[in-house]
């Protein structure tokens, strides 16, 4: 199975018994969206809802901190997912969250996951089915795993990165919290980024049906963005959340290399001791 599936893909597959649908859903408290909700008026045949909200280290004070690898076991092992399924994950969100979904699920050490290209908001507009409800879904003991520590980043190493520059920085936000022309309202803190990180925002990587731009569209971002596939990447965003984006198409395109910081913007940006940059990459 690809890590990017389409439409046509899961409609064939979606009733395998070895394949199991996630609803990755996750909103900006902004947004006011419940997902919960929302995946109970509305969601693919035989989807389970990922509740990827609560997916995160409950001991950080950080927001969506990455869980550790038994957590990671017991959400999958509740919604009946064996360890040998397949998983698809899709969203209905403007944080494109199936990406996080997927990032947390390839640390975790997983295989065969997917992200449904374009989304819940693809499937619809091609008339597919639709249920509603909450599924019955039979718990499985599932074993813990282990997390993929050397794929994250955290504030001491990316301070240490800025004497070393072996790490490429990529930024997911948009222009105006990454210059420092807007305040980060999001996480209630001022704008600018981590000094020489370059600038990818996340929403440019979609076409506009909500697809990602095929391979040429985008490796012309990263090289835009002066961001080399061959070299290490380190992404962060707010919270880690868009970042993943990020993380995931540089995984499509090949990169092997990457890694995500995973206290970002709310934990670097609220630090009064740690260096900032505002304005355009140098």
């Amino acid at each position: 199975m690809d890590m990017l599936v389409s439409t046509d893909w899961l409609a064939g597959e979606i009733d395998a018994p070895d394949l199991a649908v996630l609803d990755a859903s996750l909103h900006l408290p902004s947004a006011n969206r419940d997902a919960h909700a929302e995946f109970t008026a509305e969601h693919l045949p035989g989807s389970r809802f990922l509740d990827l909200a609560g997916l995160h280290d409950p001991a950080s004070a950080l927001p969506g901190k990455v869980p550790d690898g038994p957590r990671v076991a017991r959400c999958l092992g509740d919604r009946g997912i064996g360890p040998q399924t397949r998983i698809v994950l899709y969203d209905a969100s403007d944080l494109r969250s199936a990406c996080r979904a997927w990032v947390l699920l390839d640390l975790a050490g997983l295989a065969n996951i997917a992200v449904l290209d374009g989304g819940q908001a693809k499937w619809r507009a091609e008339g597919r089915a639709l249920e509603s409800g909450i599924p019955d879904i039979a718990q499985v003991d599932r074993p813990p795993t282990s997390v993929r520590v050397t794929a994250i980043r955290d504030k001491a190493a990316m301070l240490g990165n800025l004497d070393t520059h072996a790490e490429q920085v990529v930024d997911a936000r948009d222009t105006g919290r990454f210059t420092g022309s807007v305040e980060d309202t999001v996480h209630g803190l001022p704008g600018g980024h981590i000094p020489g990180a370059r600038h990818l925002f996340f929403r440019d990587l979609f076409s506009d049906d909500g697809t990602f731009r095929d391979a040429d569209g985008l490796r012309a971002l990263f090289a835009k963005a002066n961001l080399d596939l061959d070299r290490p990447i380190v992404a962060t965003c707010g919270s880690g959340v868009t970042a993943s984006v990020v993380l995931f198409a540089a995984r499509l395109l090949g990169a092997t290399r990457t890694a995500l910081y995973d206290g970002s913007w709310s934990e670097w940006g609220a630090d009064p001791q740690t260096p900032k940059e505002t304005g355009e990459p140098r």
